[in-house]
């Protein structure tokens, strides 16, 4: 499988793709470095996506992870978030 940042793609495109479950597999990716390197602030952003799509375990994971990150840690994951958003 290719790797790549979903943000640097089109969001036009991932229309069909960039489903509550993808967007927690990304969170799970960063949180453990799974096939990319550790991010606390990447995977709490695409937590929280996941979690706006109404997946209630990466409610659940972006609350833990925030516990173990510094206030700006979260509020540039929080930007992050909104940041992509404003690409669609």
């Amino acid at each position: 499988m290719a790797r790549y940042e979903i943000s640097s793609v089109d969001c036009g495109a991932l229309g069909a793709v960039a489903t509550g479950t993808v967007l927690f597999q990304l969170g799970l990716m960063y949180a453990v470095g799974r096939s990319v390197p550790t991010d606390r602030v990447a995977a709490h952003k695409w937590f929280n996506l996941a979690a706006r799509e109404g997946v209630a375990e990466a409610a659940r994971l972006r609350k833990e992870l925030a516990l173990e990150m510094t206030s700006d840690e979260v509020a540039e994951a929080q930007r992050a978030a909104r940041a992509w958003l404003a690409q669609g």
